[in-house]
């Protein structure tokens, strides 16, 4: 089964049944049998609470009552598609994202790190702050960030889980790599917390998948399940490149992908 979870409408301000068809559309031309749209949380009014800052705070726009009304519409029109938010994980605010995410029917939920304190350390406004930093603290305070999100048992699946190579800035220390990796990945198997394998990177400076090889490898050995996603911002992104992720997963051992329904996970064979 081919699945992509991570898709987002809102940056458009076009969340119609219409555009919503377009997305469902290029699923279908790329055979993919399980679509989602998980936009960001920060959007919504209703997770201010959650996450607030300048660039935030000029993109939030919506009210939730307008992303459950696209798809009751779309139930009605009976159009497949899985309900998701991608929230940005945020520590400390484990029980207001807890709160937020109980009150609605989500199919799934994807737990990301985009910021360390006030930076967001995949936005290109921000990317000189990599120059300003040491690496080695960069990818420790990531990491720790990405071990708590997993602790925290709140989430279906981690998003793009080492984004901080967005911009292809990384240590060169590959013990000390490894060891986040493991880490990450121990957390990860203790909650039964899945992570995907993105395309999205492909798209980015760093011209490569999420996640490195090596992280991949370290959570198939720990037991953690995968999802296949393309992080799209236009229909055009859904299932881009597929062919290299199923290569990556096959090649770190991986023969199957987790579905969502209603929070609940089962697993199917990669097609």
């Amino acid at each position: 089964m081919r699945t992509d979870y991570h898709v987002h409408m809102a940056e458009t301000g076009n969340l119609s049944i219409d555009y919503l068809r377009t997305y469902i559309e290029k699923a279908k031309q790329e055979g993919i049998e399980e679509l989602g749209i998980s936009e960001h949380a920060y959007f919504f009014q209703e997770t201010s609470d959650i996450l607030s800052n300048p660039w935030v705070e000029n993109r939030r726009t919506l009210e939730f009552k307008q992303y459950q009304q696209m798809f009751d519409a779309a139930n009605d029109a009976g159009l497949p598609i899985k309900m998701g938010i991608e929230m940005d994980y945020m520590p400390g605010k484990e029980a207001e994202m807890q709160q937020f995410i109980e009150a609605h029917p989500f199919d799934y939920v994807i737990g990301s790190v985009h910021w360390i304190d006030e930076w967001g350390i995949d936005l290109a406004i921000f990317r000189e702050e990599y120059e300003k930093r040491d690496l080695h603290n960069v990818y420790q305070e990531y990491f720790d960030r990405v071990v708590t999100l997993a602790e925290s048992g709140l989430f279906d699946f981690v998003g793009h889980i080492d984004v901080i190579k967005v911009f292809g800035y990384r240590p060169d220390d590959k013990e000390f790599l490894q060891e986040q990796y493991e880490r990450a990945a121990q957390a990860l198997a203790k909650t039964n917390t899945c992570i995907e394998i993105s395309t999205a990177g492909l798209r980015k400076p760093v011209g490569e998948l999420y996640p490195d090889p090596d992280l991949l490898k370290a959570c198939k050995e720990k037991g953690v399940g995968i999802v296949l996603c393309s992080d799209a911002h236009k229909p055009d992104h859904i299932g881009y490149s597929y062919d290299e992720a199923i290569k990556l997963a096959r090649t770190a051992g991986y023969d199957e992908v987790h579905v969502f329904t209603k929070r609940e996970a089962r697993t199917e064979p990669i097609i």
